[in-house]
């Protein structure tokens, strides 16, 4: 029995078939080659076309089943993990009315912020476990506010992976965790936020029917069965946004369970069963896949927008190198870049940062002493601070990881990111192979009840690495002198 995965990224769409006894990837691909474009038409706003996903989703597929490494009619079960936050608006005629406005979108950070002093810091920590922010209720009432033409023809909005399964199954269906992230979510009541409905003037009725994350999200329709040589009927049985799919492919799912990654943007996401919220919202509780009403399992996510995206922006105006060569080049400067620093928040407004667009920055360019290879190293060491600042954020809400496990892909595949990592944040970090496609996969065999817990979806569970800190104190040097300057342009902001 085989499963499929669908990992709906901002880059790309990634597919794997995972064999359900062994729990072993088969084959795994991703649709395009090349970085899937970002519209922005004006100054931290960025969106998406659907559709362009749709279409990036069936080719994944079709070239997925050109590897002839597994009969395609083995496939028993399809789960799907996407980019978290984003804003998908149809008609009754299942039509996509606009672009989605995705996660890295600041337009809506005024919308919640008024949300905020309205429905009351209170009700927004207790019951919300964040501010309104920049999240998908924002970005919904803000096509309310500045698109009433639009708006008055939507029949229902959804989450991108909910988009993903209706164009599969016909069916239009979202879970407690994909509202929690749009900020729909109460927690103590354990339903949708009225609070929200009331102070949005959102009609509860386009929000979709709410289905366990792990059950039956329909059922394959006949024409995407002879599309994409898969049998009939087969079922969409898992949905999850990115993060917390990650954290289910590390197999983080207990209290005090950690887990990273670094692709287009940067997360620590730990599990906790309390109901925490940042005072400042800097970090964001959500509905973690296996939170239940006897055991609370909450999902702390730490995001830094400006993450990878820095990474492959200097590559991309570096020429012809790959991610492979630059890891190489900046292997060989010592920690510390020759004082070189980089501060990597040019991606839209960042949360940890209090919502500040800050922009990212090269600072201290000698340009008789610095080359390519020092801003390679420098910019991963610019990532790997961000990420110590938000781990502090993490510690003041009582996260104290001993232990973080990431996914062997993207910046992890880079000695240099993973040691100053490590040596930044002073906690050690495990490697493993599983990724958001894998993730999704091992999901949809929890769903479909291939496997009778989660426990057995990981049974066969190894890290590939350990890797420790090494150089704590050189590090929390750097570090220092990266944070004044963070904090130079943070005041410059307020």
């Amino acid at each position: 029995m085989l499963l499929l995965g669908i990992d709906v990224g901002t880059s790309s769409i990634k597919v794997s078939v995972v064999d359900a006894v062994t729990q072993r990837c088969i084959a795994s691909t991703q649709y395009p080659e090349t970085e899937a474009g970002i519209t922005s038409l004006q100054t931290g706003w960025a969106e998406q076309s659907p559709e362009m996903w749709w279409q990036h989703t069936l080719q994944a597929i079709k070239k997925l089943n050109t590897t002839n490494t597994f009969d395609p009619k083995q496939i028993a079960a399809i789960g799907i993990a996407y980019q978290m936050h984003g804003l998908v608006l149809i008609d009754k005629q299942q039509q996509v009315l606009r672009d989605s406005i995705i996660w890295c979108d600041s337009r809506a950070v005024e919308t919640g912020e008024n949300a905020l002093i309205n429905i009351g810091e209170e009700i927004c920590s207790s019951c919300l476990l964040n501010s309104p922010g920049n999240f998908t209720a924002s970005k919904l009432s803000w096509v309310k506010n500045n698109e009433p033409e639009i708006y008055k023809l939507v029949y229902k909005m959804m989450l991108p992976g909910d988009f993903i399964a209706m164009k599969l199954t016909g069916e239009i269906t979202t879970t407690s965790s994909a509202l929690s992230e749009g900020i729909f979510w109460d927690f103590k009541e354990d339903k949708i936020s009225e609070d929200i409905l009331q102070h949005y003037d959102i009609d509860k009725s386009i929000i979709p029917k709410i289905y366990p994350l792990f059950s039956e999200h329909g059922r394959l329709l006949p024409e995407m069965s002879t599309l994409l040589s898969l049998t009939e009927n087969i079922p969409v049985t898992y949905k999850a946004g990115d993060q917390l799919n990650n954290a289910l492919s590390l197999n983080v799912l207990q209290p005090g369970e950690v887990a990273a990654t670094a692709g287009t943007s940067g997360v620590i996401y730990a599990v906790t069963d309390k109901l925490i919220a940042d005072k400042f919202s800097r970090v964001n509780a959500f509905v973690h896949v296996n939170h239940t009403n006897d055991k609370k399992r909450i999902g702390v996510l730490l995001c830094i927008n400006g993450t990878g995206i820095m990474n492959s922006w200097i590559k991309k105006i570096c020429g012809d190198l790959t991610y492979d060569n630059i890891n190489a080049k900046a292997s060989k400067i010592e920690p510390g870049s020759a004082g070189l620093s980089i501060l990597p928040f040019g991606n839209g407004a960042e949360r940890m940062l209090r919502n500040k667009m800050i922009g990212a920055h090269i600072n201290n360019i000698d340009l008789n002493k610095h080359s390519k290879a020092h801003i390679f190293r420098a910019v991963q060491e610019g990532i790997a601070f961000a990420f110590r600042y938000g781990l502090d954020i993490m510690k003041e809400n009582g996260l104290h990881p001993t232990i973080i496990r990431a996914g062997k892909a993207n910046l992890f595949l880079s000695e240099v990111f993973v040691q100053s990592f490590v040596n930044a944040t002073g906690v050690p970090v495990e490697l493993y192979t599983n990724d958001g496609s894998i993730g999704a996969a091992l999901g949809a065999g929890i769903g479909a009840g291939v496997y009778r817990s989660l426990d057995e979806a990981f049974s066969n569970f190894k890290p590939l690495q350990k890797v420790e800190p090494t150089n704590i104190k050189l590090y929390e040097e750097l570090y220092k002198e990266w944070k004044k300057l963070l904090e130079i342009y943070l005041l410059d902001k307020e």
